[in-house]
C-alpha cells in the first residue's frame, strides 16, 4: 500500500504541474497543492486506501522520503559554499544572514507581545517569544527548487543560497535562547544548559560530523573509476550522513544531537571544495533526486493541516505572525544588504526570496510541544503560517528572481526548436 501511495503522490504532483502550466506557477506550488488535494482533508476523506492519504498517520508513514529529500537538499546547498566564491560574498552572506533573521524575530516578538496584552487569555508571553524565534527560519527546499527549475543565475542567486544555509544555524541559536526563556516563564526554573550550551553543541557537532563524512566521501570516490559507481557511492554517503544526524544521546546534563540540514550542508561543502569531480557528480545526483524532491513537496502538502482555519484566534494571531515576519525578512534583508554595499537589485528583491518557511520551523514547533498545553497553539500557528508561506512563497521567489533579471524567459529560438520537435513527433505518428 505504501508503494501505491508513493506512485499516486508522484503522479498527482506531476499532473498538477501540467494543470498549472498556463498560470506560470513554480512546480513547488503545484506539488504542494497536489499534496493538499490527495491529503486527509480532501480525497483522503473518501476513506479509499491508495487514492489519497486517509489520515495523518498514512502521511507520516512516508516520513523517510522527507528525511532523504532534506538530506539531498542540504547537500546541494552545501555545494554552493565554494571557497573562491565565498571570498567575494562570504562577508555579505554572513552579515545579511544574521541580521535578517534577528530583525524578523524582533518584529514578530514585538507584535505578538502586543497581542499578548490585547488577548492574554489566548496568547501567553512564553508563546509569543517562541513564535518570534520560529520566525527566523527559512525553508531551503522551496528556494532551491525554484532556482533549479528556472535555472536562475546572477549575484542575487549566488548570495541567496548561502544566506538560506546560514539561516539554519542562526535560527537554532535564536530558538534555543528564546525557548529557554519561555520554559523558564512557564516552569519558573532557569536552565542555562538548554539556553546556551545545547544549541552551540548541536551546531559544532553537526559541522564536525558533516566535515568528516565529506572527507570520507572524497577518499572513497578515489576507489572507483565508473561514474555510475561514484554516483551510487555519493547517494549512499548522503543516506548514511542523514541517518547518523538523527542520533541523540546525553553526556551529563548536555544533550548531544545534530541538525540534519547543517550536517548534510557541511558534507556538501567539504565535498565540493576537495573533490575535483564534484561538479560532474552533482549534475548526476540532481537528475536522480528530481522525483524524490517532487515526492517531498507532495507529502509536505498532504501534511498541511487545514483544520487550523476553524479557530479564529489562530487565524488572527497567525496573520499577525505572517505580516510581521514578512516585514522583518524584507526590511532586515534590505537594510543589511544596503549596509554591506550590495547592488540595488539585491537590496530590493533579496527579502522577498526569504519568505518560504517549512521544515526547520516545523522541527522547532515540535520541540515547543515541551511546553505542554501552550505548545499546541504554537504548533497550530506555525502550521497555519507554513501553509500560507509554502503555497505563496515560491511564487514570490520566482517573481523576485525574474524582476532581478536572474530568471531568463525562454528564447524564441529554444521555443521554436521545441515546437518543431513536437510537430515532427506528430508527423511520425501519422
Amino acid at each position: 500500500m505504501a508503494l501505491l501511495s508513493v506512485s499516486i503522490a508522484l503522479l498527482a504532483g506531476l499532473l498538477m504541474t501540467r494543470a498549472f502550466k498556463p498560470l506560470k506557477l513554480p512546480s513547488v506550488t503545484a506539488y504542494l497543492i497536489a499534496g493538499v488535494l490527495i491529503g486527509p482533508y480532501c480525497l483522503g476523506q473518501l476513506g479509499i486506501e491508495g487514492l489519497g492519504f486517509t489520515s495523518g498517520e498514512a502521511v507520516s508513514a512516508l516520513s523517510v522520503v522527507s528525511e532523504v529529500a532534506l538530506g539531498f537538499i542540504a547537500f546541494s546547498i552545501g555545494n554552493e559554499f565554494i571557497i573562491s566564491d565565498l571570498k567575494k560574498t562570504g562577508k555579505q552572506a554572513l552579515i545579511i544572514g544574521v541580521l535578517q533573521a534577528v530583525v524578523a524575530m524582533l518584529l514578530v516578538d514585538a507584535a505578538l507581545i502586543g497581542m499578548h496584552f490585547i488577548m492574554p487569555d489566548k496568547l501567553s508571553l512564553a508563546q509569543a517569544l517562541t513564535l518570534g524565534a520560529i520566525a527566523t527560519a527559512t525553508a531551503p527546499a522551496a528556494t532551491l527548487m525554484v532556482v533549479r527549475q528556472y535555472k536562475a543565475k546572477g549575484p542575487l542567486t549566488k548570495l541567496l543560497l548561502p544566506i538560506v544555509a546560514l539561516d539554519d544555524a542562526v535560527g537554532l541559536i535564536a530558538f534555543a535562547v528564546s525557548f529557554g526563556i519561555a520554559k523558564t516563564l512557564v516552569s519558573g526554573e532557569i536552565d542555562l544548559v538548554s539556553i546556551l550550551v545545547n544549541p552551540l553543541v548541536e551546531i559544532v557537532c553537526s559541522l564536525i560530523l558533516g566535515a568528516i563524512m565529506g572527507w570520507v566521501l572524497t577518499q572513497l570516490e578515489k576507489l572507483f573509476n565508473s561514474n555510475t559507481n561514484r554516483l551510487n557511492l555519493t547517494i549512499a554517503i548522503v543516506f548514511l550522513t542523514a541517518s547518523l544526524s538523527m542520533l541523540e544521546f546525553h553526556i551529563g546534563p548536555v544533550q548531544i544531537h545534530f541538525s540534519s540540514l547543517l550536517t548534510c550542508m557541511m558534507l556538501g561543502t567539504v565535498f565540493c571544495n576537495i573533490c575535483p569531480l564534484s561538479n560532474d557528480l552533482m549534475a548526476s545526483t540532481d537528475k536522480w533526486t528530481s522525483p524524490v524532491f517532487a515526492l517531498f513537496f507532495v507529502i509536505s502538502g498532504a501534511e498541511l493541516e487545514l483544520g487550523v482555519f476553524t479557530d479564529w484566534a489562530i487565524v488572527i494571531i497567525g496573520l499577525v505572525y505572517i505580516v510581521f515576519r514578512s516585514l522583518g525578512k524584507y526590511f532586515g534583508a534590505a537594510g543589511s544588504a544596503k549596509l554591506t554595499h550590495c547592488s540595488p537589485q539585491i537590496v530590493k528583491y533579496l527579502g522577498i526570496t526569504l519568505l518560504p518557511q517549512a521544515g526547520v520551523a516545523l522541527g522547532m514547533c515540535a520541540t515547543a510541544m515541551q511546553l505542554g498545553a501552550e505548545g499546541n497553539l504554537i504548533r497550530n500557528i506555525t502550521l497555519f503560517a507554513v501553509l500560507i508561506y509554502e503555497l505563496f512563497g515560491p511564487v514570490f521567489t520566482r517573481i523576485a528572481l525574474t524582476a532581478a533579471g536572474e530568471i531568463q524567459p525562454m528564447s524564441d529560438e529554444v521555443h521554436h526548436r521545441r515546437q518543431n520537435k513536437l510537430e515532427a513527433a506528430k508527423e511520425q505518428e501519422k
